[in-house]
C-alpha cells in the first residue's frame, strides 16, 4: 500500500511524538496506571484526537487511512494512549453522523480538544459480544427519559464527563427497540466505579458506569429512537480498523526491541541474532505485520471509498491481534529470562497485546462474521 504525502506527513509526525513523548514513559504508566492528561493534551494540538472528524466541527478532516496510521504510531509508543485515540474518534464519528447541531456544538469541541473526557457504553455482564441483549433500560417520562442499569469494563468510566450509552427502549423489540444516549457523569443517580486493574494496557482507564433512576432531557438521545442498536453497529468498522492498527503498531514495537536486542546480546561467543532459530522468529514477526497493515489499510481504503468493509475489517482485526500475541509472546522468547522481568518493554508488549484478541469484537465472533460471509457466496 503506497502512501500520499499527506499521509507520510501524518506518520512521520506522529511517530516522532510517539518516540519522544509517550514512549519514554510508557513503562511508567504502566505501572502507577495514571491518565496521562499532558499527553492527550499534546495530541489535541497536533489534531490526533478526532483526526478523520471535518474541519467544520474542529477535526483534521482527514481519512480513514490517516486514522488507521495515527493508531499504528501512536501504538508503537504505548498502546493504552492509541487506545484513548480510538476511544474519541469512534465518539467523534457518532456525534458528527447522528447529532443535532446543538449535541456537536455541545460536545465536540471538548471532545476534540481534550476537555470533556468520554466513555462508551456498551457492554453489561450479560451483553458483551451478544449487544441485542443488554438490559439497561430507558423508559419515556414526560418529556424526557429515565435510564436505569449499569454497564461493566467500559474505557474511561472512572474518569468520564460524558458517556454514550446504549439502552434498551421497548423491552419487547430485541436489537430493533434500543436507543444512545449522552448521559453526563454529573447528572444525579450516575456512579462509576473504581478502576479495574488490568492485565495489560493499564493506563487506559476502565470501571463499571451505575445508572440509578437518572432522568434525561429529551434531547439526550442521539440519532433516532430505537435505532441504537444499529448506529452503534455502523461504527464497528471504523474500530476494528483501529484495532487492526494497534496491534500492528504493538507487533512493530516488539521488532524493533527485539532486532536491537539481538544484535548486542551474545551467547556461544556471537550475537544471539546470528543463530537462525533467533532468526526465523525475527522474520516472521516482520512477515506479519507487513501482512496485518496491508489487510487494516486496505480495510480502511475500501471504508474512504464509500464501500463495505465488514470482512476486511474482521479479517484485519482478527488477524493482526492474533498475531500481536503471537510475536510478543516471540519477542519474550529473544529476550530470554530478561524479557520476563517487568521493566523491560518486551514484557509490557506481551501483556498489552492480549486484549486486541477482545474488544471490538472477540476473535471468535470475528472468524463468525468471516465465515458467514463467505458462505454467504
Amino acid at each position: 500500500m503506497f502512501l500520499n504525502e499527506q499521509h507520510e506527513a501524518i506518520r512521520e509526525m506522529t511517530h516522532q511524538f510517539a518516540e519522544n513523548e509517550i514512549r519514554p514513559i510508557a513503562g511508567e504508566l504502566d505501572e502507577t496506571e495514571r491518565f496521562p492528561a499532558e499527553i492527550y493534551d499534546q495530541m489535541a494540538q497536533l489534531g490526533l484526537f478526532g483526526i478523520s472528524t471535518p474541519e467544520e466541527y474542529g477535526g483534521a478532516g482527514c481519512d480513514v487511512l490517516s486514522y488507521s496510521i495515527v493508531m499504528e504510531e501512536l501504538s508503537r509508543g504505548y498502546a493504552a494512549v492509541a487506545d484513548q485515540c480510538g476511544l474519541v474518534e469512534l465518539i467523534s464519528t457518532l456525534l458528527v453522523q447522528y447529532g443535532t447541531d446543538a449535541q456537536k456544538q455541545q460536545y465536540l469541541p471538548g471532545l476534540l480538544q481534550a476537555k470533556l473526557r468520554p466513555a462508551y457504553g456498551l457492554t453489561e455482564p450479560e451483553a458483551g459480544s451478544d449487544l441485542a441483549n443488554v438490559r439497561t433500560s430507558a423508559v419515556r417520562d414526560g418529556h424526557g427519559w429515565v435510564l436505569n442499569g449499569s454497564k461493566i469494563w467500559i474505557n474511561n468510566a472512572p474518569i468520564c464527563d460524558f458517556a454514550l450509552v446504549l439502552a434498551r427502549t421497548d423491552k419487547d423489540a430485541g436489537h430493533r427497540g434500543m436507543g444512545i444516549f449522552i448521559v453526563e457523569r454529573a447528572y444525579d443517580g450516575v456512579k462509576s466505579g473504581p478502576k479495574e486493574h488490568k492485565m495489560g494496557q493499564r493506563a487506559s482507564l476502565v470501571g463499571e458506569l451505575e445508572f440509578d433512576n437518572v432522568r434525561l432531557p429529551a434531547d439526550a438521545m442521539l440519532g433516532p429512537e430505537n435505532r441504537g442498536f444499529h448506529i452503534m453497529m455502523s461504527v464497528l468498522e471504523k474500530g476494528r480498523v483501529g484495532i487492526g492498527s494497534l496491534a500492528v503498531g504493538i507487533m512493530q514495537g516488539a521488532l524493533d526491541a527485539s532486532l536491537e536486542y539481538a544484535g548486542v546480546r551474545k551467547q556461544f561467543g556471537q550475537a544471539i541474532g546470528e543463530f537462525q532459530g533467533v532468526q526465523w522468529m525475527l522474520a516472521d514477526m516482520a512477515k506479519d505485520i507487513t501482512a496485518g497493515r496491508l489487510l487494516v489499510q486496505n480495510a480502511a481504503t475500501r471504508m474512504d471509498a464509500g464501500l463495505s468493509a465488514t470482512v476486511e475489517s474482521s479479517m484485519a482485526k482478527c488477524f493482526a491481534s492474533d498475531a500481536a500475541v503471537q510475536h510478543t509472546s516471540n519477542a519474550v522468547q529473544i529476550f530470554g529470562g530478561s524479557g520476563y522481568i517487568r521493566g523491560f518493554e518486551v514484557e509490557r508488549l506481551y501483556r498489552d497485546a492480549k486484549i486486541t484478541q477482545i474488544y471490538e469484537g472477540t476473535n471468535q465472533i470475528q472468524r463468525m462474521i468471516i465465515a458467514r460471509n463467505l458462505l454467504k457466496g
